[in-house]
């Protein structure tokens, strides 16, 4: 095993020692019962200090990595394996996928999240840099014309896409959710409150990258059943008007709709009404509950931990809810 050891990095020396140990884990360099070279052949061999490998070898025995014996070394304790988490961005839902896809592993793998922010040139970096140094990869994809090139580079055997259904081929494993006919029909489950109101508005903003097809979608819905309707993609255009319901992909939105409620006197649920999208710890204690169309994150994580646990093919859809609360 060859340990990489750059004196120009930011990263600290005790923690590139770490990672590189990890990293021959992942690729199978090292496994099981392999014994480590010793605090002194490192320091010898690497020019390091031997405070620096010890805190090195004192974090990979407390991750459970390698274990100790006495007069005889350090030894890999079991075969760790390691896991590249990509996510778009940290929101609250996202939490939950992340909790509960760690939570549903074993004890022996180690996952590290990254986020690429709908940035190419992040995504890029992120996954060139991983390439060979993971047991498998989970990574949820965004809109843009390079990811196909990118993911064309991995083992498909190897790569688990999430979420949303862009960019993907047949011989894809994924776990996904629909934002199209799953949208409309929770929308049709709606009917009913929904005629309480004049008007949908659905809130669009630009900054969001919500899929476009729920938009489609949300348009054929008020055309088949008779909704007067309106899409607002600026969000300073965004007014609460008493007698109409909005519709929502933004928590940003949500959190203007509950202040100007306040501010006019409105009761959600009453006066306006308002359908959040994606479901969140908190969206059943806001205000008197916020109503949502959401899939299961909890669900999602749990089925991409499968996925790292077993090495066999993984397609699947997570169903689309709607979960009705006073705010409608």
């Amino acid at each position: 095993m060859n340990l990489e050891i750059n004196f120009d990095s930011d990263i600290p020396k005790y923690q590139q020692l770490v990672n590189t140990i990890n990293d021959a884990l992942a690729s199978s360099t090292i496994s099981s019962g392999d014994a480590l070279p010793s605090v002194n052949n490192i320091c010898k061999d690497y020019n390091l200090s031997r405070d620096t490998v010890f805190k090195a070898y004192t974090i990979l025995k407390e991750n459970g990595v390698v274990e100790s014996v006495p007069n005889k070394g350090y030894y890999v304790a079991n075969d760790t394996r390691k896991v590249l988490l990509v996510l778009d961005t940290f929101k609250a839902y996202k939490e939950v996928l992340y909790h509960s896809f760690v939570n549903n592993l074993p004890k022996n793998v180690i996952v590290d999240v990254q986020f690429h922010h709908y940035n190419i040139n992040n995504f890029r970096t992120i996954l060139n840099n991983s390439k060979g140094k993971y047991y498998k990869y989970v990574v949820m994809p965004f809109n843009h014309k390079e990811v196909t090139s990118i993911f064309s580079e991995f083992d498909n055997d190897k790569l688990l896409l999430i979420d949303w259904n862009i960019h993907s081929t047949q011989a894809n494993n994924y776990v996904f959710q629909d934002f199209g006919k799953s949208f409309y029909d929770a929308l049709v489950e709606t009917i009913l409150p929904f005629k309480k109101y004049k008007k949908l508005v659905f809130v669009y903003p630009t900054f969001t990258s919500h899929p476009k097809e729920s938009l489609a979608y949300f348009k054929k819905f008020c055309e088949e059943h008779q909704f007067k309707n309106r899409i607002i993609t600026n969000p300073e255009e965004f007014k609460v008007v008493k007698n109409e319901a909005y519709i929502s992909v933004s928590d940003r939105v949500l959190g203007l709709f509950l202040e100007q409620c306040k501010a006019q006197g409105f009761e959600p649920g009453t006066d306006v009404g308002f359908l959040s999208y994606n479901e969140t710890p908190m969206k059943k204690f806001i205000y008197k509950g916020i109503s949502v169309i959401s899939t299961d994150f909890k669900e999602m994580g749990a089925h991409a931990a499968e996925f790292i646990k077993h090495d066999k093919p993984l397609q699947e859809y997570i169903p689309t809810i709607l979960i009705l609360r006073d705010s409608l």
